[in-house]
C-alpha cells in the first residue's frame, strides 16, 4: 500500500472520529441535579444488594438499610446522595481539564468500564492492574513507548519484513501490552481522579493512589472499607446492570464536564473577537 492510499485513510479515520465525537456530544444531554440517577434506576439494576451478612464490613454499617435473607441491603437513599457528590467532583474535575482513570478487572465489568471510558474520552485499565502504575509511571510510559512503537511497526510493514519467528514474537508482545496497558496508552501523565469498581478487588490500584494523593471515587460494597476512598457510593459491585447502570453515569459527568468547558472557551473566544473588533477613538 502506498504512503498516499495510507495518509489518506488514515484522515478518513480521524474525520470518522471527530465526527462520532461530535454526534456524542450533540445527542448526550446533562441530567439536572437529583435527577443524575433515580431511586427507579437504582433498584431495576439491583444496586442495593449487597453480600451475605457474614462478608460485611463494620465500616459500612452507616449505608446499610437492614438485612434481608441473609444478605444486607445498601440504603439507596445514601446510594443517591453520594452519587450526586461522585457526579459533581467528577463533572467539575473534567470541566477544568481534568482527567480520569476507570479501573475494574473484574470480568463482568471489564468491556463496560472500557466501553464507557472511551465513550468520555478517558482512560481505563480492565485487565490486570499493573503493580506500580501509578507509583512507578515512568516505567509504565517506557512500556507504553514500547507498545506504540510496535503498533507503527506493524502498521508500517516492517514486521512482515522479519523472520516469521521474531515477527511472531513481537506481535505477541505488541498483543500482551495492549491486553494491560491498552486503556491507558495515551495517558501522558498521572491521571486526577480514579473511578474504581470494586475496592476490595482493586486494592492495589486503591492504595497506589491514595500514596500519589490521587482522589478516588469507588462503588462501595457491603464487604468493603468506605474510608479508603474519598467518595464512597454504596452500591452492589458484582451486578451487571448495577455497574452498568453507575459507571455509564460517572461518564456522563465527564461528557457535561467536557460541554462546560467547551462552553467556557467558546466564550472566551467570543469575548476575545469583540474587544479585537474595538473601533480605535478619533
Amino acid at each position: 500500500m502506498s504512503e498516499e492510499i495510507r495518509e489518506t485513510q488514515e484522515q478518513q479515520e480521524q474525520k470518522l472520529e471527530q465526527t462520532q465525537e461530535v454526534a456524542e456530544q450533540e445527542t448526550f444531554k446533562p441530567r439536572p441535579p437529583g435527577q443524575r440517577v433515580t431511586m427507579k434506576e437504582l433498584l431495576e439494576a439491583g444496586v442495593h444488594f449487597g453480600h451475605q451478612k457474614e462478608r460485611w464490613n463494620p465500616k459500612m454499617k452507616k449505608y446499610i438499610f437492614t438485612e434481608r435473607n441473609g444478605i444486607h441491603i445498601i440504603d439507596l437513599q445514601q446510594t443517591i446522595k453520594f452519587f450526586e457528590q461522585a457526579y459533581d467532583y467528577i463533572a467539575d474535575l473534567a470541566a477544568n481539564g481534568g482527567t480520569v482513570l476507570f479501573v475494574c478487572t473484574k470480568k463482568q465489568g471489564q468491556d463496560i468500564v472500557k466501553e464507557e471510558a472511551e465513550r468520555c474520552g478517558m482512560f481505563y485499565v480492565n485487565k490486570r492492574w499493573l503493580g506500580g502504575t501509578l507509583t512507578n509511571f515512568q516505567t509504565i510510559r517506557k512500556s507504553i513507548f514500547k507498545l506504540k512503537m510496535l503498533k507503527k511497526m506493524e502498521e508500517e510493514g516492517v514486521l512482515d519484513k522479519l523472520p516469521k519467528k521474531e515477527a511472531m514474537r513481537m506481535r505477541r508482545k505488541k498483543e500482551k501490552l495492549e491486553k494491560y496497558i491498552g486503556g491507558i496508552e495515551n495517558m501522558n501523565r498521572l491521571p486526577d481522579a480514579l473511578f474504581v469498581v470494586d475496592i476490595v478487588r482493586e486494592e492495589i490500584a486503591v492504595t497506589e493512589a491514595r500514596k500519589m494523593g490521587i482522589p478516588v471515587v469507588a462503588l462501595v460494597d457491603t464487604n468493603a472499607d468506605p474510608d479508603l476512598v474519598d467518595i464512597p457510593i454504596p452500591a452492589n459491585d458484582d451486578a451487571i446492570r448495577a455497574i452498568r447502570l453507575l459507571t455509564s453515569r460517572i461518564a456522563d459527568a465527564v461528557l457535561e464536564g467536557k460541554m462546560r468547558r467547551e462552553a467556557v472557551k467558546l466564550a472566551e473566544g467570543e469575548e476575545a473577537e469583540e474587544v479585537d473588533f474595538i473601533p480605535e477613538e478619533e
